[in-house]
């Protein structure tokens, strides 16, 4: 069965202007195309769709269930039209857990103060690419180098590794924490997204793990004392949460920010978004 856009069209006109004639005059055909297309689609579908007097045009009850799908699909269609030719009016960022830290809202107020013809929106996407790999952003923001060729990155900046714990916990009362002291303990990691490995501890010394998959249940959990975690700085500014504390670790390397992007389709904001991320995190 193949159904056409303009036989869906067809009906919806048909049954919005009430004639033949009025549905032609909206579609800017004849009314013998309005009642071709008509009858290929009730052909196609093997129903009844519309009933006709010399007065009116209405619907079946078939008709009205048909004419109801076909406006959400024309509706979609008509959307995808929008997203696939107003690339360079939206811009989506997307990014796994803690978008830019406490840089996301000069961020967002600088550009929108710079750039008003470009509507900026921040997306949470916990994927390896921040979202970018499943097309839900243009841009990603993420702090681990993709292998994926399709891609290209830059880093815009670096924030300190944190230790996140349990109020209660006893590293809590310290101004900063090693990383041997977190040798004996469990370490909740997000291997999709995250940042933290067991390899930044010594083969012989290194934490238990345990895996999760969201930021709302990695700080659920470390609240309960039974596990802690290992951040980018970024995530301590996005994510206050009651009965958990940052600590930063002395000895852990700083974790790089990129920004992430199509290698083959460059949203045109992209040097610009670079040029802006780079100037706030130099500002720090």
């Amino acid at each position: 069965m193949d159904l056409e856009l303009r036989q869906l069209r067809c009906l919806v006109a048909i049954v919005d202007e009430g004639t033949f004639t009025d549905a032609a005059a909206t579609l800017g055909v004849s009314q013998a195309a309005v009642s071709r297309t008509l009858a290929a689609l009730e052909r196609a579908l093997g129903v009844r769709l519309l009933r006709r007097t010399s007065r009116a045009v209405t619907p079946t009850g078939t008709g009205l269930r048909v004419v109801t799908h076909a406006r959400r699909v024309l509706a979609e269609v008509d959307d995808l039209v929008r997203e696939a030719t107003s690339g360079h009016v939206h811009l989506r960022i997307g990014y796994a857990w803690s978008a830019l830290g406490r840089h996301t809202l000069p961020f967002q107020r600088r550009w929108s103060r710079t750039h008003p013809e470009t509507d900026l929106h921040l997306v949470r996407v916990n994927s390896a690419t921040a979202g970018l790999g499943e097309g839900a952003c243009e841009l990603a923001v993420v702090r681990r180098p993709l292998d994926d060729r399709r891609f290209e990155s830059a880093i815009v900046g670096l924030e300190r590794r944190l230790c996140a714990m349990a109020s209660d916990d006893p590293l809590a009362r310290r101004r900063s924490v090693r990383l041997a002291d977190l040798a004996g303990r469990t370490l909740l990691v997000d291997r999709r997204t995250g940042t933290t490995t067991a390899d930044l501890w010594p083969s012989d010394s290194r934490p238990a793990t345990e895996d999760t998959h969201d930021v709302d249940d990695w700080l659920t959990v470390i609240a309960t004392g039974r596990s802690v975690g290992m951040t980018a700085e970024a995530t301590a500014n996005q994510y206050q949460r009651p009965g958990v504390v940052y600590r930063p670790v002395r000895d852990g390397e700083p974790i790089a920010v990129r920004l992430a992007w199509w290698k083959d389709d460059p949203h045109p904001a992209t040097q610009a978004v670079l040029e802006l991320l780079t100037a706030l995190y130099r500002e720090a």
